[in-house]
């Protein structure tokens, strides 16, 4: 399965989130699947696609030229694709991808993520869209798809396919689809 994983070119200050990142890049290489991203060496980006190489797996990059003019292409992942925009970018992860993963992030991965629920929400894509909410971090976009609800202006059946996972177990359930309607009812 290739999994599109969307988080940050930088680590952050919180060193859980390294070493979840190496976690979650072993998995998959060492689970056959095949790690899709956003190309780049830098920060929780490149620990999670030197994790998936070191582990055997697969890492397709997907960068736009400006960062690869930048420089910010990670040399050993085992196919680059190169965009012309961010746009072009987006559209090629959600083409490869087969489930999606929204890591801590920034506000790239927050609009990122949030194009993935749009469309599962919209039923355009049947792909589990997960947030890792490792240590809370996704607790405040939880509370808000709740209050979308609360509100009437979503519905359970408008969320159904985006789940909150807050560790690596919980990530492969739903992936296995062990539960995945029981882990989507009680994650929100």
């Amino acid at each position: 399965m290739n999994i599109t994983v969307y988080l940050g070119a930088s680590e952050g200050n919180d060193k859980s989130f390294a070493n979840a990142a190496r976690e979650l890049g072993k998995w998959i290489g060492e689970s056959g699947n095949s790690l899709v991203y956003g190309g780049s060496k830098s920060g929780l980006m490149g620990i999670l696609a030197e994790s998936v190489l070191d582990a055997g797996g697969t890492v397709t990059g997907v960068e736009p030229q400006f960062f690869i003019d930048a420089g910010f292409e990670y040399d050993r992942v085992t196919k680059l694709i190169v965009t012309k925009d961010m746009s072009e970018r987006k559209a090629k992860m959600t083409e490869l991808g087969e489930a999606f993963i929204a890591f801590p992030g920034g506000t790239g991965t927050l609009e990122e993520i949030s194009e993935i629920m749009s469309k599962v929400s919209l039923k355009q894509l049947s792909a589990p869209c997960i947030l890792y909410n490792l240590n809370g971090y996704y607790n405040s976009l939880k509370e808000l798809l709740d209050r979308m609800i609360e509100s009437g202006l979503s519905s359970k059946e408008r969320q159904e396919g985006i789940y909150f996972a807050e560790d690596l177990n919980e990530i492969k359930k739903i992936l296995k689809g062990q539960g995945a309607k029981n882990e989507m009812d009680t994650s929100r």
